[in-house]
């Protein structure tokens, strides 16, 4: 039987689940002879040796059967390879694994290409995404991996192109512009091929673009069909069905005309496959602006309506992009509570019944279980500590409100839990069918969202939210500091999908956790911010194994073989939405982080090491004398609130990626900073000018802030008052 008549017979047998096995039943080079085809990709959960599609299965379990590592062995698990990225930023790929060669992602949509076993360099690809696009994406220039379809790769870049990429050399075959390349788009996510079509969406919602995912033919990136997510306002008897539906649930007079609001709504990570069911699960974001008092006003100015499709899982033919069935997680968002994340596909037996189940643990701190059929809710329960809702009415589905958490209704600042981050953000969850549990990379870190008044959109350089973002920077003192620390956690959650609570659960020192991998060998995975790649007994948590990273990990692991032996992988590299976000001396309190991009290899009796840490040097905090007057400052801080505080962290403490303004060599010239902020010479490097945003006095009046803020902080760590 030649391999591809093989793999279709294996859709007939199911491919949702997987049991544990030995490797030595199949084959290294399943599906070398003529490429990937449909039935290969359909069939992945039967093909052990290989990582072929982004969550290895469509179904996104990150199950993998191996069990040559397992609990019993793997305190023998060494650094086989590892490989050195030559991209400082976050990383956060999923490697794929294909007849003994690894392809992955880097920041700033980078290919590289190795043989899986030795480490050996094969090819690298740089789309050479232009530096200023930097300030279109929210959260760090990152990618998450790649699609396969024959011998080819299809990557999305930052810049929104789709690129076809041969697998063997890494020629570019053809390359197509998914996005308008004049609005705020960009592309992070891993693109899916489905029989053929490469589905792929965008993000870009802060920036008040709005939201679709659309599919391309493989052989040329042809567009073959496009699914909106929100409404434009100008729906009419024409528009699809679902959109009219959807218009019905928005104030649409904001989102028609020439200088409209996006309304948001990107597709910008989660996607899954049902090949029985033919179905598409797509997870759908926030809304543009956040605060929907803006984006949906009543009559008396408050946010009005469910606003769909922002924040739900959405169900649809991937041959034609038909709406079927939607499911909304947070009907009328307002804080950011993306339904994007990790979506996972499963059959388990529920009240006596079998059903076919999908799961998610979105932002917003409930962990759901619907039916993947047809989006009937079945179950959810809180993950992490959740204030802005008291439960899921099990009638509905819809949430029980917190009043005081409404801000949009309220026009009162609120601290709501989870915050704008989530109680789980983009790292990949993983599902082990013999435990029957989800292990869900979850942390917990509030917000307060307070309206910011007169709030007028930024298409040019605006961080569009619709709230004030410098409301919740913490004062100049060390005990508050501190003390907020405390209250950030990060931990792994085993999380029982049917009784819906935790089995057991791991603390780690800080949020912003890596992605998670299960196998077979009864082993769970994950990197932590600790800069530590550990191992864990999937039964009880118990830590069975750990390796130093030096770096913050946050990319999700794989497992493969080549020749019978079993490898572990992953991407590791500190960065994205919380590092260059989040108070960086929020953080060091936690566990010091640095960035030191690196693949890691790992397998049974390997010895490598890694080079040397290096120290972490810091630039003194010794800057000018703060002598501008209150309101100067006063308005300084607003605008880096508003225009710099989403890549230079809040009250501008300095994020962990990228560079400390407080120490900034500008600081103490007033011509080099507005070089720099207002005409914009760096921007090659991702640092853009904000001349159309902002004037010289407003640029100047940010140095001045900065200046405040450095000499405020210098005063406290030198214990002055």
């Amino acid at each position: 039987m030649n391999k591809t008549v093989w793999a279709a017979s294996v859709l007939m047998l199911g491919t949702l689940g997987g049991a544990s096995c030995n490797d030595a039943e199949f084959l290294d080079g399943f599906g070398s002879e003529d490429g990937i085809t449909a039935a290969m990709l359909t069939g992945a959960g039967e093909d052990h040796a290989n990582w072929i599609t982004h969550g290895r299965t469509y179904s996104e379990q990150r199950f993998s059967p191996l069990d040559a590592i397992s609990t019993e062995n793997v305190g023998e698990l060494g650094l086989a390879w590892s490989a050195d990225m030559d991209t400082a930023r976050g990383q956060e790929a999923t490697p794929l694994v294909m007849d003994g060669k690894l392809y992955l992602t880097t920041a700033w949509s980078k290919v590289k290409a190795f043989d899986a076993a030795t480490g050996e360099p094969l090819w690298d690809y740089d789309p050479e995404v232009p530096g200023e696009t930097a300030v279109r994406a929210c959260c760090d220039v990152v990618n998450r991996g790649l699609a396969t379809w024959g011998t080819s790769l299809f990557l999305g870049t930052l810049d929104g192109r789709l690129v076809s990429l041969d697998r063997d050399t890494g020629a570019v075959q053809w390359e197509v512009q998914t996005t308008d390349p004049d609005q705020s788009y960009t592309v992070t996510g891993a693109p899916r091929v489905i029989d053929g079509k490469i589905i792929i969406g965008n993000g870009g919602a802060e920036f008040g673009v709005r939201g679709y995912v659309a599919a391309y033919d493989v052989s040329n990136g042809e567009e073959l069909w496009r699914f909106y997510t929100v409404p434009d306002g100008n729906e009419g008897g024409e528009s699809p069905e679902y959109l009219q539906q959807a218009a019905e649930t928005w104030n649409t007079d904001v989102l028609a005309g020439s200088d409209a609001i996006g309304g948001g709504g990107t597709v910008w990570d989660s996607m899954a496959y049902d090949a029985d069911l033919d179905l598409l699960y797509i997870g759908v974001g926030n809304g543009s602006p956040w605060n929907r008092a803006y984006r949906s006003p009543g009559e008396d100015g408050t946010g009005e309506g469910d606003n769909l499709y922002l924040s739900s899982i959405v169900a649809i033919r991937p041959s034609t992009g038909e709406y079927v069935w939607h499911y909304q997680t947070t009907p009328g968002e307002t804080w950011d509570f993306t339904a994007t994340q990790h979506i996972i596909l499963a059959d388990m037996e529920i009240d006596g019944e079998t059903r076919q189940v999908l799961m998610q643990a979105p932002k917003n701190g409930f962990f759901y279980v619907i039916d993947r059929a047809t989006g009937e809710f079945i179950s959810a329960e809180p993950y992490v500590d959740v204030n802005w809702a008291s439960g899921i009415d099990p009638e509905t589905g819809r949430p029980i409100e917190n009043p005081e958490a409404r801000v949009d209704k309220t026009g009162e600042p609120a601290l709501v839990t989870p915050g704008a981050l989530g109680g789980h953000n983009w790292h990949p969850m993983a599902y082990h069918p013999d435990e029957n549990l989800v292990f869900i990379p979850a942390f917990e870190a509030g917000m307060v969202y307070a309206p910011q008044a007169d709030w007028k959109p930024d298409r040019a350089r605006g961080f569009n939210v619709g709230f004030d973002l410098g409301a919740g920077d913490l004062p100049p003192d060390l005990g508050i500091r501190r003390e907020v620390a405390g209250t950030l956690r990060g931990m792994l959650v085993a999380w029982d999908p049917i009784a819906q609570e935790p089995r057991w659960t791991v603390e780690h020192p800080g949020p912003w956790n890596g992605g998670l991998l299960a196998t077979g060998g009864g082993l769970v995975f994950q990197g932590t911010a600790g800069s530590e790649f550990n191992a864990y007994d999937a039964s009880n948590g118990e830590k069975l194994w750990s390796f130093a990273a030096q770096t913050g990990v946050v990319a999700p692991p794989i497992t493969y073989t080549v020749n019978g032996e079993q490898y572990v992988a992953v991407l590791a590299g500190w960065g994205g939405a919380y590092a260059i976000t989040v108070d960086g001396s929020l953080l060091a309190e936690k566990a010091p982080v640095r960035n030191v991009s690196r693949l890691l290899v790992f397998k049974l009796g390997a010895t490598g090491e890694l080079p040397a840490e290096r120290e972490l040097a810091s630039l003194p905090l010794d800057p000018p004398a703060s002598r501008a007057s209150a309101d100067t400052i006063a308005l300084g801080g607003d605008k880096y609130a508003r225009y710099c505080a989403v890549c230079h962290a809040p009250a501008a403490v300095g994020s962990t990626v990228l560079p400390d303004l407080r120490r900034s060599g500008t600081l103490g010239n007033k011509d080099a900073w507005a070089a720099v902020v207002h005409d914009g010479i760096l921007k090659d490097n991702g640092m853009v000018g904000f001349s159309e945003s902002m004037s010289r006095d407003e640029i100047e009046a940010i140095r001045a802030y900065v200046i405040h803020r450095a000499n405020e902080d210098k005063a406290m760590e030198s214990g002055a008052e």
